[in-house]
C-alpha cells in the first residue's frame, strides 16, 4: 500500500537520474513504471549493457519500459493505460507533447543550473567553463521549447575553485534528488506557485560538447583554460596532441610565472612533469591518460615512457 495518494511515471537514463528515483521510491510514492533507454553496448569489450536507471528499477522490483521511439502510438497508448497522476523526468531524452500532456499533474524536468541560465544539454561543464562561482539545480514543468517551462523550485549550489564537472555532478545529483521530492510533495499537496522564465535571449547557453570541441588551443588566458580543462573532466576530457598521441588531461595546477617560452608548447622533463604552457605560467598536469593508455597520474605514466 502507497503511502502517498500520487501515482509517479519515473523517467531516466544515467547515474545522475537514480538518487531522485530512488529518493521517491524510498518516500513511499507509488511508481507504476520506469522509463529508460534501451540496452546499448558499452566499454572496450562492446557488451550490452543496462542503464543504471533500469538496474535500479529492477532491484525494486519497479516495471521497466525501454523505447526506442517516444513517437509510437503503441508505446504512448501503454502509457496512457498507466494512468499514473505525475511524469517525473531526471537526464531523458526530450519528450513529445504527448506524453509530457498526458498527466492530469503534469510533467516537471530536473534540470542541473539555475534556469534559464544554462539551458540545454551540458551545463554542468559549461557552468565550470565559464568560471561560474554558483549553479544550483532547478525543477519545472516541461513545455514545447525545451528547458523553458515555468519554474517550480530551485536550490543554489557553490563551485569550488578546484572543483571538477565530475565532482559538481555527484553535488547536484544528491542536491536534485532532495529537490524532486520537495516538488513532488509540493505537487501532491496542490501548494505549487509557479515563476515564468526570463527570455532566453538574456541567458547562457549549455549546448551540447563533442570530441572536438575539447581540445585545448592555448588561445585563451592559464585560468580560462584551467576552467576549461576541469570543466570537461572527467567527460568528455580536455585534449591535446603530445608525442604524435592526443593526451586527455583530467586535472592541473596552476604555476603562474614570467618565461620566455613559446605559449603552446608542452613542456616535460620525461621523468616527473608535464606542462602546458601559456601567457601568464604554466598548467601542471596531474593526471592524465595518454592514447592507447589508462588513465594515471602524470609520474606513473612517464615512468611507463
Amino acid at each position: 500500500m502507497s503511502e502517498h495518494e500520487l501515482s509517479i511515471v519515473f523517467m531516466g537514463t544515467p547515474d545522475f537520474a537514480v538518487p531522485s528515483l530512488d529518493i521517491l521510491y524510498k518516500a513511499g510514492f507509488a511508481i507504476k513504471g520506469v522509463i529508460t533507454a534501451p540496452d546499448k553496448p558499452a566499454g572496450r569489450g562492446l557488451k550490452v549493457q543496462q542503464s543504471p536507471v533500469k538496474q535500479y528499477a529492477i532491484g525494486k522490483g519497479l516495471p521497466v519500459w525501454q523505447p526506442k521511439n517516444l513517437k509510437d502510438p503503441d508505446f504512448q497508448e501503454q502509457l496512457r493505460q498507466l494512468e499514473a497522476d505525475l511524469f517525473v523526468v531526471v537526464a531523458f531524452r526530450i519528450l513529445p507533447a504527448a506524453i509530457f500532456d498526458m498527466p492530469p499533474k503534469g510533467t516537471f524536468n530536473l534540470h542541473a543550473s539555475l534556469l534559464p541560465d544554462y539551458r540545454g544539454a551540458a551545463p554542468i561543464n559549461w557552468a565550470i567553463i565559464n568560471g561560474e562561482k554558483e549553479t544550483g539545480v532547478t525543477t519545472f514543468f516541461l513545455e514545447k521549447k525545451v528547458d523553458t517551462g515555468n519554474i517550480i523550485f530551485q536550490e543554489r549550489v557553490a563551485i569550488g575553485e578546484q572543483e571538477t564537472a565530475g565532482q559538481l555532478h555527484d553535488k547536484l545529483m544528491e542536491v536534485g534528488a532532495r529537490l524532486v521530492l520537495d516538488t513532488t510533495l509540493a505537487i501532491e499537496e496542490n501548494r505549487v506557485i509557479t515563476t515564468i522564465q526570463r527570455d532566453q535571449t538574456s541567458t547562457k547557453a549549455a549546448p551540447k560538447i563533442f570530441t572536438k570541441d575539447c581540445e585545448v588551443t592555448f588561445a585563451q588566458s592559464l585560468d580560462d583554460t584551467y576552467n576549461f580543462i576541469r570543466g570537461l573532466s572527467p567527460y568528455p576530457g580536455a585534449w591535446t596532441m603530445w608525442e604524435e598521441k592526443r593526451l586527455k588531461i583530467f586535472h592541473t595546477e596552476k604555476e603562474i610565472t614570467d618565461h620566455a617560452f613559446s605559449v603552446g608548447r608542452i613542456l616535460s622533463d620525461y621523468e616527473t612533469y608535464i606542462k602546458l604552457v601559456l601567457p601568464e605560467g604554466f598548467l601542471v598536469v596531474t593526471d592524465c591518460q595518454l592514447e592507447g593508455k589508462r588513465r594515471m597520474s602524470t609520474e606513473e605514466l612517464l615512468r611507463g615512457l
